[in-house]
């Protein structure tokens, strides 16, 4: 019965002859009955329930709205004569369901185009939708009560009036809904349906993700993977399938691999451990060869830094510095200066005076673009929507990014200040990408360090060059990395892979977060600031960071495997990493990986082009660095896999105990970023 007015979507549901009882139940007046239509539709990723007057089916201006702070479509006021409690707790009797009808009056949204068309009989005023993520629960009938019906009651506590099946009961409806969400009995009321029902045990700390209905979860990830893996994943452990399942384990009707199947849809076009893939180019078993132990030594010191210096300002023997930094990171003191050269700011070839200019041409380049949006009226903001959303994302993200350091923490921070005005001048440097999510953990340590707002506004920009497809609307980026530490870790360790896809964890989506903010959110603050020093270098190998995924994973998969850890115990396992890995032992095991494949000379071509390697060689650091090599040397014992001689396949693909093979997509190279 689509029509004009009607909200455009995909039916899920219909239902002609569901009244609404006007009169309170006291009469017969047909008068009282106000015939309507519901429908169940997905739009946007959405499922919006609709109820509305046959006489309005085709006028959408009946539509009610959401008050302030609601994503619900209705606006309720008491009647001042007759106030009662709003909550599911006064409807104990359907008497109570009736006075919550007749003391509820709903206000049209107002009209923009003139005054709002009269509707006849009012009975209008009656119409409403609201979105699945808002449903709260659902009150039932008692049975032998005639007609069947239902009350929805939203999350702010918004009662809409008993909607009454004529034409059939309420079943099919109820069907339709649990599609999407999760629906159980009521403790203290078993006519009542609690949505998305919570597992009591979970902790607190999961509040803000428990407020989601499982499809809501989903449905961002779908529409928003950014941010429901910074703030969803960020707190999810057993929510994920407590809130699928229910809180009877026995009653799940959706298996793991449906919820892989919801992860993986979340990033289209990616395809990892598929098990016929045509055209790929076979490669014998691969013995990697022990693994070498590998040692770090103490950071650069200012002392170091300056020695490398000439009169002018030049930095002397670049690639000796970048071995030194790979190997030990920097001294705090130095950082300021360093890392500037490390993401490309300043040229490692510059002098002083070269430098000094280039920050003066740089500061009046940001100076320009802040004023740009600085200078944008309330007027003109209003007519510009995407600046909108930007500044609105901006002063969200801001308020809750590192407000436990120093520098970020109380109200009024002058570094809360700057985050945002960097962040919001960044949308004026690259509107096309404008502000996604997650960059404020990215610019969050490099304004601590720099202390200077052009500063750290154009190592930010050199930093996003590097990152830019992570945060793109289609998500090569990830796509890509994700596809190729699924070739590395299977290179690495068949077996664990093997057991990752038996548990419908092949497409690694845990280590998502860690690839979109290189780690941010895993390591201590302090820890960043090495860790990122370190992979800035870009020793030893092209995408180093993968390599350090792969340690990270190499050191649980013992407990994964040897405890059978099902997807929600790897996800909650990881997601509780966070905060608790060494960042020197992961640098050990990271580098030890890389020398171990560089020795191999029949690395497989993909992986060759992965990590940027020619002939299986990798940039080894340069023991002549002027160092006493045994002096504040951290030694670290990293045993090969167990796997070193175990068939493996590239980028796509599945164990083969026969003749053992590698097969190796000649897509793979092709999705290497530059």
């Amino acid at each position: 019965m689509a029509a004009a007015g009607v909200v455009s979507g995909k039916i899920i549901y219909e239902q002609e002859g569901v009244y609404i009882h006007s009169s309170c139940g006291k009469t017969n007046d047909q008068d009282g009955l106000i015939s309507g239509i519901l429908r169940v539709l997905e739009k946007d990723s959405e499922v919006i329930v609709d109820w509305r007057p046959l006489d309005d089916a085709l006028d959408s201006s009946s539509i009610l709205y959401a008050g302030k702070d609601s994503s619900s479509v209705v606006e309720w006021t008491q009647a001042p004569k007759e106030r009662v409690h709003r909550g599911m707790e006064h409807l104990s009797s359907y008497e109570a369901e009736w006075d919550m009808v007749n003391t509820v009056s709903f206000r049209k949204k107002p009209h923009t185009n003139g005054d709002a068309p009269s509707h006849r009989n009012g009975k209008s005023k009656w119409s409403f939708l609201f979105s699945l993520t808002d449903l709260k629960s659902i009150k039932q009938n008692k049975e032998g009560m005639g007609w069947s019906y239902l009350v929805f009651c939203l999350k702010d506590d918004v009662v809409l009036p008993a909607l009454h099946f004529h034409q059939g009961d309420s079943k099919l409806l109820i069907d339709s809904l649990e599609k999407y969400v999760v629906l159980c009995d009521s403790p203290q009321d078993k006519r009542t349906l609690l949505v998305n029902c919570q597992n009591k045990s979970l902790s607190q700390s999961f509040e803000n993700l428990l407020d989601e209905p499982a499809y809501g979860l989903i449905q961002k990830i779908k529409k928003d993977p950014y941010t429901a893996t910074m703030v969803g994943f960020s707190k999810v452990t057993n929510y994920i399938f407590d809130s699928l399942r229910g809180s009877d384990p026995s009653a799940h009707q959706r298996p793991p691999s449906e919820m892989a199947d919801f992860l993986s849809d979340a990033i289209p076009g990616l395809k990892i451990n598929q098990q016929e893939e045509p055209g790929f180019e076979v490669i014998t078993r691969i013995d990697l060869g022990e693994r070498p132990v590998v040692q770090r030594r103490e950071p650069v010191s200012l002392e170091e830094w300056t020695k490398n210096i000439d009169s002018e300002g030049r930095i002397l023997n670049v690639d000796n510095m970048k071995q030194m930094i790979f190997r030990g990171g920097l001294s705090h003191a130095l950082r300021k200066q360093a890392w500037k050269f490390l993401l490309g700011y300043f040229p490692w070839d510059s002098t002083k005076e070269e430098r000094t200019q280039l920050q003066k041409q740089k500061t009046d380049e940001y100076f320009r673009m802040k004023l740009q949006w600085k200078s944008v009226s309330e007027e003109q903001e209003k007519r510009n929507s995407r600046l909108r959303d930007y500044r609105s994302l901006i002063e969200k993200d801001v308020n809750r990014t590192d407000r436990t350091n120093k520098f970020y923490e109380g109200q009024d921070n002058p570094g809360l200040i700057l985050l945002h005005d960097i962040l919001m001048t960044y949308c004026m440097y690259d509107f096309d990408l404008g502000y996604v999510q997650g960059m404020s953990d990215l610019l969050s340590p490099l304004l601590y360090v720099m202390e200077n707002e052009v500063d750290a506004f154009w190592c930010f920009a050199s930093y996003m060059d590097q990152m830019h497809q992570n945060f793109e609307e289609q998500m090569q980026g990830m796509k890509t990395q994700l596809i190729q530490l699924s070739t590395l870790l299977r290179l690495l360790d068949s077996g664990f892979c093997s057991y990752l896809e038996s548990q419908d964890s092949g497409y690694l989506y845990f280590c998502f977060r860690w690839l979109l903010i290189r780690f941010k959110r895993e390591f201590s603050f302090l820890d960043i600031l090495r860790l990122w020093e370190v992979m800035w270098t870009e020793l030893p190998c092209k995408n180093f960071h993968l390599l350090l995924c792969c340690a990270i994973l190499e050191s649980e998969k013992q407990q994964i495997m040897e405890k059978h850890y099902g997807f929600n115990e790897i996800l909650k396992h990881i997601n509780e990493l966070s905060m608790k890995i060494d960042v020197e032992d992961v640098l050990c095991r990271a580098e030890a990986i890389s020398l171990q494949m560089a020795k191999c000379k029949e690395l497989p071509q993909a992986v060759c082009d992965i990590l940027g390697l020619q002939d299986s060689e990798v940039i080894m650091p340069d023991s002549d660095t002027g160092e006493d090599e045994n002096v504040g040397v951290t030694n670290c014992l990293t045993p090969a896999f167990h796997s070193n001689s175990s068939p493996v396949l590239a980028a796509s693909g599945s164990r083969d105990d026969s003749p053992t093979q590698l097969s190796v997509s000649p897509d793979v190279s092709r999705l290497t970023p530059a």
